[in-house]
């Protein structure tokens, strides 16, 4: 008796090299208008001036970012969380309503793999060249062509990843470095390490990045429902597919199976098969067919934008739109609301000027001359505006307490500084022990920047 064979199974599938085919449409104009959009604003925002320093700069060394009029600080913390917060709400509405189309109009990795791409077809041809090129034996043209894509890619990288530097060290100044070659290890290893990221995501891995390593294609299901946008092939109108078929005539359906859907999808898949994971929601493949149904006289949207409950309930356009302002929606959009106002008010609202008051512990509470009682303390006060201060320092809480010291302090614009200040009040003032006072800083130039912090004034038994 024959033994079985041993059967094999692979858990890992090799990847077949995909081709974009190049399409015009009006979807493929909206996402050149978003790589435009968006490449702009990341190039040349770090260039932008504001008050003699750059507009935007999150300098680590200092711990100050700088957004425009707006300088934060370590204490600020809480406005990152609040930016994030709002990021991901805004993600989560866009999503509920349009399904996937930040990742198919303004996701880094659609917009970069769009401006490869555009370089490989530029200097290696259009697809079908490109398919022959890479089946062709080794030789100086290949080379040639290989090399040439290769350095466009890296230069793009590079400049992205000088670019992204740019943002955490000054940019004109990073500028110079290039030139000596004099950068830091850290802006060496950042350059390199994003320059990297940006040519293996965009240039190598494409698609595999969309459908193996970003977490959103796993949970955006999640944020789906029937009346959610989505990219739908009608197959009651296509099916049965027959090359020769024509709307009106002969009993096959729409679809004529020509594959321009396939051929131009970036992660490789048949819209046919219904909604897949791996679609990122470019809309390719409704300028794809749109054109193929022009060229067959037959009507535009056999694959298009539509919801589970429109291909279901056969929903007007009106109808869909109407469903758009759904309870979910409408939730989502009122949270993000309240957010965005919050974050507004606080931030309208955020006193430019922070001081802590701390009292030095290794005197109690000392009797002076005149016979006064004295406690030294520290004023750390940070001045978090782009102007230079004289603040005024002002005390309460205790009968005769008073300042010893020069009662007006000078911090510079975006400084921190520590300040020793003795306060003093006559025998028999509070009682002993600890009494409460409160310290004042205000701006002599400008009387409406005041902040004021309580301390504790020791008086001794």
């Amino acid at each position: 008796m024959n033994a079985p064979k041993e059967q094999v199974i692979k858990m890992y599938a090799a990847r077949e090299e995909i081709y974009p085919r190049e399409i015009a449409g009006r979807y493929a104009r909206l996402r050149w208008l978003f790589v435009w959009l968006t490449q702009l604003a990341f190039y040349c925002t770090p260039w932008l001036q504001w008050n003699g320093r750059q507009a935007l700069l999150f300098d680590l060394g200092t711990r100050k970012f700088y957004i425009f009029g707006l300088v934060l600080w370590p204490q600020d913390f809480i406005y990152l969380a609040l930016l994030l917060i709002i990021c991901a709400y805004l993600l989560f509405l866009a999503t509920a309503i349009a399904g996937r189309v930040w990742c198919g109009f303004a996701c880094p990795q659609t917009v970069y793999t769009e401006i490869f791409l555009w370089i490989e077809r530029k200097i290696e041809g259009k697809r079908s060249a490109r398919i022959a090129l890479d089946r062709q034996p080794a030789s100086l043209r290949k080379f040639g062509k290989k090399s040439a894509k290769h350095a466009a890619w890296l230069a793009v990288a590079l400049w992205t990843g000088f670019t992204f530097v740019g943002y955490f060290t000054p940019i004109k100044s990073l500028m110079g470095e290039v030139v000596t070659l004099s950068f830091g290890p850290w802006e060496w290893f950042w350059v390199v390490f994003y320059s990297f990221a940006t040519y293996g995501n965009a240039g190598w891995m494409r698609e595999q990045v969309c459908k193996y390593m970003c977490p959103y294609a796993r949970f955006q299901s999640s944020m789906f429902d029937r009346d959610t946008l989505i990219i739908t092939y009608d197959s009651a109108r296509g099916e049965p597919r027959s090359p020769l078929s024509k709307n009106g005539n002969g009993d096959g359906g729409s679809c004529i199976d020509c594959s321009l859907c396939v051929q131009v999808c970036p992660t490789g898949i048949d819209i046919r098969n219904g909604l897949q994971y791996e679609c990122i929601g470019c809309a390719s493949c409704i300028d794809a067919c749109n054109t193929v149904m022009d060229k067959t006289g037959q009507a535009r949207g056999l694959i298009r934008y539509s919801t589970e409950r429109a291909m279901d309930e056969h929903l007007t356009p009106t109808e869909i739109r109407r469903r758009t302002t759904r309870p979910r929606v409408q939730i989502y959009t009122a949270v993000l609301g309240l957010i965005v106002l919050a974050a507004g008010t606080s931030l309208y609202l955020r006193t430019p000027l922070k001081l802590d008051v701390i009292r030095d512990r290794g005197s109690m509470g000392r009797e002076v001359e005149d016979g006064m009682i004295e406690n030294v303390y520290r004023l750390q006060i940070m001045n978090t505006s782009e102007q230079a201060h004289v603040y005024k320092i002002t005390v309460g809480g205790l009968d005769t307490l008073s300042v010893a010291d020069a009662d007006t302090v000078r911090v510079a614009a975006t400084e921190t500084r520590a300040y020793p200040v003795r306060l003093r009040v006559a025998h028999g003032a509070g009682h002993s022990g600890s009494n409460k006072i409160n310290v004042t800083l205000t701006a002599v130039d400008e009387p409406s920047l005041q902040v004021k912090e309580s301390a504790v004034f020791i008086v001794p038994h």
